[in-house]
């Protein structure tokens, strides 16, 4: 079976080539082509030996997903299903901005974590993605929406935020950051790239050490009692060991500060003494918030915290010196906001039969 490019970053692509007896310089320069160019087939790699090409021609391939559905919102917003193989398929969201176009990205075939507000994790779990096709996320955005007038990259950050947990395909996504990040394929800034986890400690100290990119928390909950409920794997990893992670990621983070994102979910975790504990839960963690309007699906449970809730929640927090945000919802009308991911995902874990027959 062909090998597909797309599962290397530079030092594996290099290996392989050096396998083949070709010198490391044919590895950056297929990178390229792969990558900065979004070529896939060798033919048009003209600054390439025709034999390095006919050879490349019979044993590899550089094969992303391929799409199977693409919906555009009334904002701008564009979300692509991709087929994940065997009636699977992942979803990837393009969001624009005034000065920024960010594409979130998903990193497994549902999700395993059960996080109770997430439509995503509602679905249950099949399987991690490969390195093809997290980066063959980006590599099929970039060529579906083209360049801007000046001729640069329409997409300017990447946000690992889409189905899965990120952290839980740790060594596949880290080799996909590499590639963000290498100036031979997408030249990302770390500081552009943002992995969000649900806190997943040890692979964040792992991350510290082998890819430091920006880091986003996925927190919704202000204490051990709630989160333990609504966010599960807190039950493993409790809030003062998440917090003390988050110290240590910052000593080699390319931001001085985490975001903690937290879903706001009226009369469960959005009063006025919630607000205060979570002063008090990171009064000695750097960190900037991200409040996100709870966006529903069928069967959730939840409704949205009311807007007067959220601004006085705003408030306090800002009062107390903090920057907070409130996520705009977009994409809504397309299912992709944050938290509406599904795709389609054949269960592993029986999730969905479980979740039946508990309503």
């Amino acid at each position: 079976m062909p090998i597909n490019l797309l599962d290397y970053d530079l030092p594996g692509l290099t290996s392989y080539f050096a396998e083949l007896g070709e010198k490391p310089f044919r590895a950056k320069q297929v990178l390229r082509w792969i990558h900065h160019f979004g070529i896939s087939d060798f033919e048009q790699m003209s600054d390439l030996a025709k034999s390095l090409r006919d050879k490349l021609t019979q044993i590899a391939t550089v094969t992303p997903p391929q799409m199977m559905a693409e919906q555009a919102s009334s904002d701008g917003t564009r979300k692509w299903l991709l087929d994940a193989g065997s009636m699977n398929g992942v979803e990837t969201v393009f969001i624009p901005d005034d000065t920024r176009g960010t594409l979130c990205v998903s990193s497994q075939v549902g999700c395993a974590l059960e996080c109770t507000f997430c439509s995503t994790g509602r679905q249950g779990f099949n399987r991690n993605l490969s390195v093809a096709e997290i980066i063959g996320q980006l590599w099929w955005a970039n060529r579906a929406l083209g360049r801007d007038p000046k001729g640069d990259r329409i997409i300017t950050n990447v946000v690992m935020m889409g189905m899965g947990e990120p952290l839980a395909n740790y060594a596949n996504v880290v080799t996909a950051l590499n590639l963000m990040l290498d100036d031979n394929a997408y030249g990302l800034s770390r500081r552009r790239v943002t992995v969000s986890t649900s806190g997943l400690v040890p692979a964040m100290d792992r991350l510290r050490e082998d890819c430091p990119v920006a880091l986003a928390v996925s927190l919704h909950a202000p204490n051990d009692t709630l989160r333990d409920e609504i966010v599960p794997i807190n039950r493993k990893y409790p809030l003062d060991e998440l917090m003390a992670a988050c110290q240590r990621y910052l000593e080699k983070a390319p931001r001085d500060f985490v975001t903690f994102e937290y879903v706001m979910l009226d009369g469960i975790n959005d009063q006025p003494e919630h607000a205060r504990q979570l002063l008090a839960l990171v009064r000695d963690v750097p960190c900037k918030f991200n409040l996100i309007p709870f966006n529903p699906f069928p069967n959730s449970g939840y409704r949205c915290s009311r807007p007067e809730t959220i601004r006085r929640f705003r408030d306090t927090l800002m009062q107390a010196g903090h920057v907070v945000t409130v996520r705009k919802t977009r994409g809504e009308d397309i299912d992709a906001a944050c938290g509406q991911l599904a795709g389609q995902v054949q269960d592993k874990t029986k999730r969905t039969l479980r979740h039946i027959e508990v309503i």
